[in-house]
């Protein structure tokens, strides 16, 4: 099954979710704050991450974008807080899912197993390369002939959810629900801005991502 990490402050949700978690034959590691969780992704890796925003020393947000530079781990965040601030920012730095509390341990888990079959099918080699143009997804960072370019966390998000499908004609619907999320307001324009300004980025190599007028995109690349 999976190996989950659970970050909370608060004990009684560790407990109960870890509960859940293990009855259903997965392995569970416990962290109280967003240091600590930083701390053990540094040390072992994780197929998902359970984490709540509000803690101590760190927040669930800066704890999450800390371990995004590191390893490429989804993540389903926890809050007390409803406001739609909260998910829009979270999504926005690459989130999964946002569950609030109080909270079903049952949907948890739920939602838990859609976000690691979702991405399980999306491992791939970690560096990749397409003539000059090379991607390295678990190091988050994206080099044009030998010069590193810098963008937002959603453009790299969008970027490497395109080359995992490598070839595959991904509609706009299906581009925002992967990479912004179910709960996302904004409408497909989001797509195409975001897919603008990372083709400014790739230069030369622009015509890798492929527009598929009246549907979505595509990153095309044959050997």
């Amino acid at each position: 099954m999976f190996k989950i990490l659970v970050v909370d402050d608060e004990e009684k949700i560790r407990e109960v979710i870890s509960e859940y978690a293990e009855f259903e034959g997965n392995t569970v590691v416990q962290a109280r704050d967003g240091m600590e969780a930083i701390n053990l992704c540094r040390k072992e890796d994780f197929d998902v991450i359970i984490m709540d925003i509000m803690m101590p020393k760190l927040d669930g947000f800066s704890a999450y974008k800390e371990i995004r530079k590191m390893k490429d781990i989804p993540v389903l965040m926890l809050s007390a807080r409803g406001e739609e601030y909260d998910k829009l920012f979270g999504f926005e730095i690459g989130i999964d899912d946002y569950v609030v509390k109080p909270f079903s341990p049952k949907e948890v888990m739920a939602r838990l197993n859609v976000i690691v079959s979702r991405n399980s099918g999306k491992k791939i080699d970690p560096k990749l390369k397409f003539n000059g143009l090379e991607i390295n997804i678990a190091g988050r960072n994206v080099c044009v002939d030998g010069v590193e370019i810098e963008m937002t966390p959603k453009e790299y998000d969008l970027l490497f959810y395109l080359v995992k499908n490598k070839n595959v004609a991904l509609s706009r619907e299906q581009i925002l629900n992967e990479v912004w999320g179910y709960d996302f307001f904004g409408d497909d324009r989001t797509v195409d801005t975001h897919i603008k300004m990372i083709r400014n980025s790739l230069g030369k190599y622009r015509d890798y991502i492929v527009t598929l007028r009246g549907f979505g995109y595509k990153f095309e690349y044959r050997e």
